[in-house]
């Protein structure tokens, strides 16, 4: 049997599993129960009534929330070499396009987001193994296949996230910091769930929001009542 320390039974002491808390009272509580010693993420999991075995029930899209994800993200610009001053006039952190592809190859992946320009794409496709996994693929559907490279930088850098169904069909984020106050968390939460409903597709049958929990690092899922959010 696993090790609990007095810490952590604390803290699951006061998350009740059979309630579905509001978003502002789950808002509050996932601060009070963050035992990381680090500005932990605070993470949404939402768990939707799709298939996403079928092509039109593969739901993904961005979002840009309001307050950002309190985390500088790290963003890689494959393009020609005209596009590359405005890439780093943009604050992208890595600009160019070989050097960066061979570098992918080997397996370097220390990035949070890969913009690249429609010309270079066929030079990025053989890195679907790669990037597929990781999310990382640019794709025409998240805004991350430009020719306006600054634009999408910027969005970027402004706190623009992509989502993305998973085969179990549950979307997977981090809306912010445990550091950031309750109300940033609620609006970030409700930007990032809107944009989730605004995204169903009209073949998703019966219920489409089955659940929604929210978490920090380390600390156990506080389950959202889905019913504030069904019009």
């Amino acid at each position: 049997m696993a090790f609990i320390s007095k810490k952590r039974k604390a803290v699951n002491g006061k998350v009740n599993a059979d309630k579905a808390y509001s978003l502002k009272d789950a808002s509050t509580l996932v601060k009070e129960i963050n035992t990381a010693k680090f500005d932990a993420s605070v993470d949404l999991h939402v768990r939707l009534g799709v298939d996403p075995k079928k092509a039109d029930q593969a739901i993904r899209g961005t979002v840009t929330l309001p307050h950002g994800t309190g985390k500088t993200k790290r963003v890689l610009v494959l393009c020609t070499p005209d596009k590359e001053a405005a890439a780093q006039e943009a604050g992208a952190d890595f600009v160019g396009l070989d050097e960066f592809v061979t570098k992918i190859e080997g397996g370097w992946t220390d990035i949070d987001v890969i913009i690249a320009t429609p010309a270079v794409m066929p030079k990025i496709g053989k890195l679907g193994k790669v990037l597929g996994p990781r999310n990382l693929m640019p794709n025409p559907k998240t805004g991350t296949v430009t020719n306006d490279v600054a634009a999408a930088v910027n969005e970027v850098k402004g706190g623009k996230i992509a989502f993305k169904v998973d085969k179990t069909g549950i979307i997977h984020a981090s809306i912010g910091r445990v550091s950031f106050s309750p109300e940033k968390i609620v609006e970030n939460s409700q930007e990032f769930i809107n944009a989730i409903i605004k995204a169903k597709p009209s073949t998703a049958k019966g219920t489409y929001l089955k659940g929604i929990s929210m978490a920090s690092s380390m600390s156990p899922g506080i389950a959202v009542d889905t019913k504030a959010f069904i019009h």
